[in-house]
């Protein structure tokens, strides 16, 4: 059996929103130095926005199903625990289709790249990741306003 992408083409396009989020467990040294911007590739919480974005705007590229839509707009926010970062990615659009899925694109892509950033500071003594983990990536909100 093939795979076929849903037909909305009688669907009007109306204003649609959708957030999603996800933790990533760190060492709470490793959260320590993205606070305090110590981290020797750059800007944590600057890089992993733009990755948020770029992987909203590019989800259509990634999940083969998902439809091209207009992005009207997208905030990328951070929640910082003892040992975790909370990242929350918020999508808006005029579409005849939702944006869940580009808002967990995108918190999923903000989660890696964290990951990537930091993974200097996350590898033990064998260069593996005892503790470090992508977990609790959640649609938090979606929204559907006209018929």
């Amino acid at each position: 059996m093939g795979a076929n992408m849903v037909d909305v083409s009688l669907k009007p396009a109306v204003h649609r929103e959708a957030a999603a989020s996800g933790k990533i467990l760190l060492k709470p040294e490793t959260v320590r130095r993205i606070k305090e911007g110590k981290v020797e590739k750059g800007n944590v919480e600057a890089v992993a926005s733009t990755a948020a974005i770029l992987a909203v705007k590019g989800t259509p590229q990634i999940l083969p199903l998902c439809h091209p839509i207009p992005i009207s707009s997208v905030k990328v926010s951070f929640e910082y625990g003892e040992d975790y970062v909370k990242v929350r990615v918020e999508v808006k659009s005029k579409a005849e289709t939702g944006v869940e899925m580009e808002a967990l694109t995108g918190a999923s892509v903000a989660l890696l790249t964290i990951w990537d950033m930091v993974k200097a500071y996350e590898k033990d003594e064998e260069g593996q990741y005892p503790s470090t983990r992508i977990c609790d990536v959640v649609v938090e909100r979606k929204v559907k306003t006209g018929p």
